[in-house]
């Protein structure tokens, strides 16, 4: 059967400096301290608060979104649906300019 070629890796080539040496160390237990004062607490996200004006803004915006993104999509299907017809208009004037064509000779 067929056996993949596995790549080797090149020896590298210029300044090669050998692995560092890693000398185990001793654990020295540490002496007791003291615990020390908690610190501040983080500052914690803004709360976002929903008021009847931000909602009105807020249902404003995605009823605006909805309306621009449907406007566009709207386009598009016209514009093929043109391009469409306009491609069915030309192949028939076609159609009939070459039978027209085939009757008169």
């Amino acid at each position: 059967m067929l056996r993949p070629k596995i790549p080797t890796m090149p020896t590298p080539t210029g300044c090669v400096s050998p692995p560092a040496v890693v000398e185990p160390t001793a654990v020295v237990p540490a002496a007791q301290t003291p615990p020390s004062t908690p610190a501040a607490p983080a500052p914690t996200r803004p709360v976002v608060q929903l008021t009847p004006g931000t909602v009105v803004a807020l249902v404003g915006g995605g009823t605006a979104v909805v309306l621009v993104v449907g406007a566009v999509l709207v386009s598009l299907l016209l514009a093929v649906a043109i391009t469409g017809v306009s491609v069915a208009v030309v192949a028939v004037v076609l159609r009939s300019l070459l039978a027209s064509e085939a009757k008169h000779r």
